[in-house]
């Protein structure tokens, strides 16, 4: 079996090496718009599924690959926050996720010749309350700006980081188990 990531994300390269996974990357263009009336689970299920797609349907040699999409979100108060697009949309996004609970959810779509499944997990953080300058030092360090909900359980935003409800691996960007399980359903149908 060849397993091709299709995605950029260092943090998910990182992830499927740690837990031993062999691979290439090869990323699609999709556009990530949000639909009207998507929820977290709906919407990164979508865009995982079309990431994989298009990979899939840009290869000349499918026999035995698997395309790896993905796709992670923030939600909080039924609202997602997706990567912010400037300093002041980091600052907000936290702003709003300080102090409190909020989901993160992670779809992944796993297509190869003839088959493909889809499955999302959501994993719930608590995030202690922070102050503005401590908001304001943060998002200078540039680590929010390429990250959902602006900020990273692995660096910089850790301290803040009370406890969290499921995957780890989940709000890195990867569920890392939920591929594996995936990957054993398709290889034994």
């Amino acid at each position: 079996m060849k397993l091709i990531l299709a995605s950029a994300s260092p943090r998910r390269r990182d992830l499927l090496s740690q837990a031993g996974f062999e691979f290439a990357i090869i990323t699609g263009d999709i556009d990530e718009s949000q639909r009207e009336g998507e929820n977290p689970v709906a919407y990164t299920s979508r865009l995982a599924a079309e990431k994989a797609i298009a990979v899939f349907d840009a290869l000349v040699e499918t026999d035995d690959v698997f395309v790896l999409g993905a796709d992670t979100t923030v939600a909080v108060d039924g609202v997602m926050l997706g990567k912010p697009v400037d300093v002041a949309d980091a600052e907000y996004m936290l702003y709003r996720l300080q102090g409190r609970a909020h989901s993160v959810t992670t779809s992944v779509a796993l297509v190869a010749a003839k088959k493909s499944l889809v499955a999302a997990e959501t994993t719930h953080v608590f995030f202690e309350p922070m102050s503005p300058d401590e908001i304001s030092a943060y998002v200078a360090t540039g680590e929010p700006m390429d990250k959902a909900g602006a900020y990273a359980i692995q660096g910089g935003a850790a301290p803040w980081i009370t406890r969290i409800e499921g995957s780890y691996d989940n709000v890195v960007g990867l569920p890392v188990n939920l591929v594996r399980e995936m990957l054993a359903k398709l290889e034994v149908s």
